[in-house]
């Protein structure tokens, strides 16, 4: 919305400034994390009132749980919240890859939040049935995709890029569609599986999201992608204000889901958030370098699905509990030992995928 004051710029004024995707990056992360700062208090107040219990802790889950009961959910809230203030103000309203992102957002937050709102009335840790939640989450996906192939240029259309290898691109045809569904659907599930110790899920979101928003940028910018041999998609650029705002507005939540958590940002959070990220990575051509900075989501969700299979097999575990943060908490691990080490496997991974962006 501020990008229209450019209109009042005669080139060498202050207006002249929201002509910049960097300046608004950073108005859009101020905005959020200011949004954060002012209304966690408040919100978390209205939801203790609101909500009594609290979140529903399982009585299959680490001992150290049960000492949360009575924490808030539905904390996601606030990131949502701030992250669409932020954005709808900063960001260019014209972008198709902004409306994209953020609309996926807001539909898997909302049905977070019916999953959330279910758990917490009925007071269970059943919420919206999976199949129903999972058919909603194909659909948002099967929309966000096509939107973004129409939205690609003609030449990446239903093409999947390779990190690395240079100007190699399979085209996928019928199947891109699927594919882009499984990166959004799988991206909102996994980060969905690793929210479930304080602080665990938001930062390597932060993190994930920073990282795809300069790889928005750069992808977004002819000579950048000339520089770097990657595959240039015009207007992606604007996304790293959509992933500047992410930031702050997760930093704004993590002042208030450091341990012990005051809130918790429940399905209403976890799942908008991880929506975001795939279709991030689907709207700027990037959907297998997620794979590497979401490593942590993967590994994540992976060790549920080896854990539910080889037990439906064997009647056996390959891990003491899943998702594999639980594993190493029955080992004996602190929490916040947990939560920092996975932290920093999030950094590496991190790094490691912006360096695809020139190894080639």
């Amino acid at each position: 919305m501020l990008y229209w004051l450019t209109a009042l710029s005669d080139g060498g004024d202050f207006f002249n400034l929201f002509r910049y995707i960097t300046f608004r990056a950073g108005g859009a992360f101020m905005t959020a994390l200011v949004f954060g700062f002012l209304f966690g208090k408040p919100l978390i107040g209205v939801l203790r009132r609101r909500q009594g219990k609290g979140q529903p802790i399982r009585d299959d889950g680490p001992e150290g749980h049960m000492s949360k009961a009575g924490t808030p959910t539905m904390g996601g809230l606030l990131i949502v919240g701030a992250l669409l203030t932020s954005t709808l103000l900063w960001a260019r309203l014209d972008n198709p890859y902004v409306w994209l992102v953020l609309l996926v957002t807001l539909a898997y937050a909302l049905i977070g939040f019916a999953d959330d709102y279910a758990k917490v009335s009925k007071q269970t840790t059943k919420g919206v049935p999976g199949k129903l939640r999972l058919a909603l989450g194909i659909v948002i996906a099967v929309l966000a995709a096509v939107w973004a192939s129409y939205n690609h240029p003609a030449e990446l259309q239903n093409q999947l890029a390779l990190p690395i290898f240079k100007n190699t691109l399979i085209n996928l045809g019928l199947f891109y569609v699927p594919f882009s569904i499984c990166v959004i659907v799988g991206a909102a599930n996994a980060v969905n599986l690793t929210d479930g110790l304080d602080g665990l899920a938001i930062m390597p979101v932060m993190i994930a999201a920073s990282t795809l928003g300069v790889i928005a940028y750069a992808v977004g910018r002819v000579d950048f992608t000339e520089y770097l041999d990657v595959h240039y998609v015009p207007g992606t650029g604007e996304i790293l204000i959509f992933s500047a705002a992410l930031f702050g507005g997760g930093l704004g939540f993590l002042w208030y889901n450091a341990p012990p958590a005051a809130v918790f940002m429940g399905d209403t959070g976890s799942l908008a958030l991880g929506g975001a990220l795939g279709a991030i990575a689907v709207a700027t051509k990037h959907e297998l370098v997620l794979a590497i900075v979401g490593g942590l989501f993967v590994v994540e969700a992976l060790s549920v699905i080896v854990q539910v299979i080889y037990f439906k097999r064997t009647g056996k575990r390959v891990f003491l509990m899943a998702p594999i943060h639980h594993h190493y908490e029955k080992k004996g691990w602190a929490e916040p030992t947990i939560v920092i080490r996975f932290w920093i496997i999030s950094v590496i991974l991190a790094m490691i995928g912006l360096a695809t962006l020139k190894v080639r």
